[in-house]
């Protein structure tokens, strides 16, 4: 069973911070040169404090007329995620990424931020599982031949 430890293994932990204060203007523009869908919110300290998405700027920001350039992310961003652990499997994540209609999950280690996993990891993670057991088969089926 796959779990967010093998997403991490694969992707690595590149985690992109920003701070609060940030304008959604600036955390866009880290977003679009990382090709990122999500910045990670720290304090000054680089404790974890919540996550800002493109979704948050389309919903928060453009659907009620703020400035991007005037309107920190502090106001925008997403506080209260559920939270996982490395262990989760990628079906626990799925069932609490539909419960609670998010794209992200922060994950941590013991109280300790460790990263963010996306609906598109799951997915990526997914198929990578689904094609092992398929060349497994494959290779099984033709070492028998």
């Amino acid at each position: 069973m796959r779990t967010v430890a093998h997403i991490f293994h694969r992707k690595g932990r590149h985690n992109v911070t920003i701070t609060p204060d940030t304008t959604v203007l600036e955390a866009l523009k880290i977003m679009s040169e990382k090709n990122i869908g999500s910045v990670i919110v720290v304090d000054y300290d680089g404790r974890y404090c919540g996550l800002a998405t493109e979704r948050d700027y389309a919903r928060k920001v453009i659907l009620l007329g703020k400035s991007s350039n005037a309107t920190p992310v502090s106001e925008i961003m997403l506080e209260h995620l559920p939270k996982v652990a490395l262990e989760h499997t990628l079906e626990d994540c799925m069932t609490i990424m539909t419960a609670h209609n998010i794209r992200y999950l922060p994950v941590f280690t013991d109280n300790d931020f460790y990263g963010v996993i996306s609906v598109l990891d799951i997915v990526k993670e997914t198929i990578l599982a689904q094609q092992e057991t398929i060349d497994q088969l494959h290779n099984y089926i033709h070492s028998t031949i």
